[in-house]
């Protein structure tokens, strides 16, 4: 093999160290999901026909016989209904991209809140941050494609959003469509669109994400042992392969269950699409969800110029919106780090209590998004709970402006106090539940000092300072760049608890928080690591 192939050379990758901790599994969970959806898309693809052409379906499902459908919708019927393990096949499809999506959000969460984007894997967030883009896309293709009534609403609906944008957005949805809607190519280009285009990226920019976290190596909880100089984890093989190959097993098993005892869109429930209905209730899968609850909660809002007339109802929330929101996604890194001025390399990641700020605007986020998904269902919620469907958008519109600023500012007190906590167990110890009286009446609890492992835990953590002008080369009149990003350092770093540490563990922690520190020309790696000191 060493004369055909580079064998040898992969010796040293089947022992890297992965971190043994479960949020590292989020990652594996997309992946893993990704290979099901795969697998399943191909046995799909051998019977489903994606076409538009109309006919009269006498299949074996009865309700729908002599009834009038496109192909795409009949062979769907027909892979749910005459085609062995059709139905089963088609449910662990669907569950298996909900919860692709899923695990996809979730792992950048952790991301986040961890600081796992830092320098240097900023590139690597960049690429996750398409990953969920591509996936959304990905998703929605997949979702339309069977051509019922609730999928074809979905395009309706998508339709119209890009007939909103201005001057060139009746062109976009008749290159889109094929010509005016709804066509006959808008189902063929998806599948093209759901089989090949996406899925080829989204694969590819796997492979590069997965050789990224290779070559960067994986970050890294602050425990005993672990620097930002070292990489200390379970080896690839047989640890962490074992671990990894048993998860595949509860992925596919998991989807299996549920798509064999919970049902997941129906398309023989809705009926073949016609322009003319729509069912109640029309709820789209989760991801786009959010698209759909901005779209109800935006008010009725146009302006006519030069004989135009511009859907501000349907472009702000449905355009400019989501382009915000990914966009925001896409810079926040390297926002963060010209604002702290923070250009070390990090490996230990952060405890998202120790960064108050970003906890809090990354759960600021977080809400901002749910009460858009959750207004996505207003229709459904008002029937359910019985209130006023005027009443509950309304409820969501001043929500959605004053929920995220709540989050934030109770976000930040939770993850203070938090901190105080840390400090208080560090000088008083943990509790250990007994009550001592004293002679003379008086009454205390006793305490037990920390395990070395969890004060090591709490004290290994950055302290930042914010930005001064002096540290920014300001003269005497600094620039108004210069004064903003003094301002949003303050801003940033403005709150934090201070824990006062002996010098001699202070200086461990700067050693262990140091960047990569290589010997310079004429020193030994013992002499580099004290310059690093």
């Amino acid at each position: 093999m060493d004369r055909r192939l580079p064998a040898s050379e992969g010796a040293g990758l089947l022992r890297k160290a992965f971190p043994d901790h479960w949020s590292f599994l989020l990652g594996e969970l997309a992946l893993y999901s990704l290979l099901v959806l795969v697998l399943t898309g191909v046995y799909l693809t051998f019977f489903f026909d994606p076409s538009m052409t109309e006919v009269v379906y006498h299949g074996d499902h009865v309700p729908l016989q002599g009834v009038r459908m496109s192909e795409a919708y009949a062979s769907t019927i027909d892979i749910s209904f005459d085609v062995r393990g059709g139905l089963l096949t088609r449910q662990i499809h669907h569950w298996a991209a909900l919860v692709f999506v899923a695990a996809i959000g979730v792992h950048l969460l952790r991301i986040f809140f961890t600081g796992a984007f830092r320098r240097p894997r900023e590139a690597n967030w960049v690429l996750g941050v398409t990953l969920f883009i591509l996936a959304v896309v990905e998703g929605f293709a997949g979702y339309s494609l069977p051509d019922d009534l609730l999928s074809g609403t979905g395009l309706r609906i998508a339709q119209g959003i890009m007939t909103s944008i201005p001057v060139v957005g009746t062109y976009v949805a008749f290159f889109v469509f094929g010509g005016q809607y709804p066509g006959h190519d808008i189902i063929p280009r998806l599948y093209v669109t759901h089989i090949l285009l996406v899925p080829g990226i989204l694969i590819a920019l796997v492979v590069v994400h997965l050789v990224l976290v290779v070559y960067l190596k994986h970050t890294q909880w602050a425990k005993p042992g672990r620097t930002n100089r070292n990489a200390v984890g379970q080896p690839m093989v047989p640890h962490f392969t074992a671990k990894s190959a048993g998860l595949s097993f509860l992925v596919f098993g998991v989807l299996t269950v549920m798509a064999g005892t919970v049902q997941i869109n129906p398309v023989w429930v809705y009926g073949p699409y016609d322009p003319s209905q729509i069912s109640m209730f029309s709820q789209p899968d989760w991801y786009v969800g959010f698209l759909e609850g901005s779209l109800r909660l935006m008010p009725p809002f146009e302006t006519h110029v030069l004989g135009h007339t511009i859907m501000w109802n349907v472009f702000v929330p449905a355009v400019l919106l989501p382009a915000l929101l990914f966009l925001c996604l896409f810079v926040y890194p390297f926002f963060e780090r010209w604002v702290t001025g923070d250009d070390e390399e990090h490996h230990l990641l952060d405890r998202p209590r120790n960064r108050p700020t970003r906890t809090g605007l990354g759960v600021a986020g977080v809400t901002f998004y749910a009460v858009l998904l959750m207004a996505g269902g207003n229709d459904v919620l008002a029937v359910v709970f019985q209130v006023s469907v005027n009443a509950l958008t309304w409820t969501f519109r001043i929500s959605l402006v004053v929920a995220p600023v709540l989050a934030y500012l109770l976000t930040k007190r939770v993850c203070l106090a938090l901190q105080a906590a840390d400090r208080q167990r560090l000088e008083e110890g943990e509790e250990t539940g007994q009550v001592h009286v004293s002679v003379e009446g008086g009454m205390a609890e006793t305490h037990t000092s920390l395990p070395a492992e969890r004060a090591h835990h709490i004290l290994v953590r950055e302290q930042p300072r914010p930005l001064t002008l002096a540290q920014l080369g300001a003269g005497h009149r600094p620039t108004r760049r210069q004064r903003l990003r003094v301002r949003l350092s303050q801003w940033f770093h403005h709150d934090s608890v201070d824990f006062t540490v002996a010098p001699g563990p202070r200086r461990e922690i700067a050693r262990r928080l140091a960047g990569p520190r290589h010997a310079g020309p004429g020193e030994t790696e013992d002499q580099g690591e004290r310059a690093a000191d």
